[in-house]
């Protein structure tokens, strides 16, 4: 079969080319996806830019997360048929119009959602979850600072942490956002201006700040982990700091930047009983089933359709990792095939 796929070598998003390919049959676990929306996420930024830890050496396919048809499946699949419609994450490769991938990672689209808010969910869903409740033992009652809350994995995790009887704070970079965490119904919309700590000290006044998820560096790490309750955490699953806004990584500000992170004495963690935990999505990858009961949790709590904010075509696939580079988005960014 042939196929349509974006192909680079990570250092700069002008090296992504539309290149035209073979795709073999799927091996025996395996189905074809003709993809029909890719979802994408801020670590595709990253991975393009280079400065991702799991980034592939040489040309490969960025994409993390795709929708589609299966129109083939291999000999030993029985929980897909041809003809269905699924999203999936893929550890990269979704840059396609049609991928092959392990039958384990490809989950039905609830029948009233479409293509593009089937690609909307499942990374940034799974990322949310992961922070509040495995690792942020999140409880009901508790007060949760959720950082870049107008993105898809904020938006998330404020309908979670609601569903799981917990206070929100919510953090945006500009006022123009502020609209959309009220409409989400986050308890405390914040900017992530030069008066910042004093807005959230106002809003914890006696309130325990018990969770973190944190998606930034230097004073605002930092900042926020003194703020910590006792057996608080700080949950880190992003570093948006890192990552400039050129076609390429400006890495003399990148090597600065981390000269100057923030570093943590074990020794000291003890005097606030609080502590600080990251996590990269792809460990959940590697443990499929661990990703199937978490997607079951999370249906359960019913939290609502993804919050689709920007669709560009297949051949503007270029311009919405621009976009989404820009921090100026709200919602997911979906391209649609």
């Amino acid at each position: 079969m042939q196929r349509k796929s974006y192909r680079l070598k990570a250092g700069n998003i002008n090296n992504l080319k539309l290149v035209t390919d073979e795709l073999p049959d799927p091996g025996p676990n395996e189905v074809t996806v003709e993809v029909k929306a890719i979802g994408l996420n801020f670590a595709d930024v990253s991975v393009i830019l280079g400065l991702y830890s799991a980034t592939p050496k040489g040309q490969f396919t960025p994409g993390l997360e795709v929708s589609g048809i299966v129109t083939k499946v291999g000999s030993s699949v029985t929980t897909v048929r041809t003809g269905d419609r699924v999203m999936a994450v893929c550890r990269f490769g979704g840059y396609a119009t049609h991928l092959n991938m392990d039958a384990k990672y490809a989950m039905p689209i609830p029948a009233d959602w479409s293509f593009e808010e089937g690609a909307a969910y499942l990374v940034q869903v799974l990322t949310a979850y992961y922070a509040l409740r495995p690792l942020g033992n999140l409880q009901p009652g508790q007060t949760v600072l959720i950082h870049s809350a107008a993105g898809g994995t904020g938006i998330f995790a404020n309908r979670l942490a609601k569903k799981m009887g917990a206070t929100t704070i919510g953090t945006v970079g500009s006022t123009a956002k502020l609209d959309l965490l009220r409409e989400e119904g986050v308890d405390f919309p914040i900017v992530r201006d030069e008066n910042f700590f004093q807005s959230l000290d106002k809003v914890l006044k006696d309130r325990e700040l018990n969770l973190v998820l944190e998606t930034n560096n230097g004073k605002l790490l930092m900042g926020d982990f003194k703020r910590l309750a006792p057996m608080g955490r700080s949950i880190v699953y992003s570093a948006a700091e890192f990552v400039t806004h050129g076609n390429r990584p400006n890495l003399l500000k990148i090597i600065w930047m981390f000269l100057r992170r923030p570093k943590i004495d074990p020794m000291k963690l003890t005097d606030g009983n609080r502590g600080m935990l990251g996590f990269n999505l792809i460990y959940l990858y590697e443990k499929s089933h661990l990703l199937q009961q978490y997607v079951q949790e999370i249906k359960e709590l019913n939290i609502g359709k993804p919050r689709v904010g920007h669709v560009l075509s297949f051949d503007k696939l270029p311009e919405a990792v621009r976009l989404l580079q820009s921090g100026k988005t709200m919602g997911k960014v979906v391209v649609k095939i």
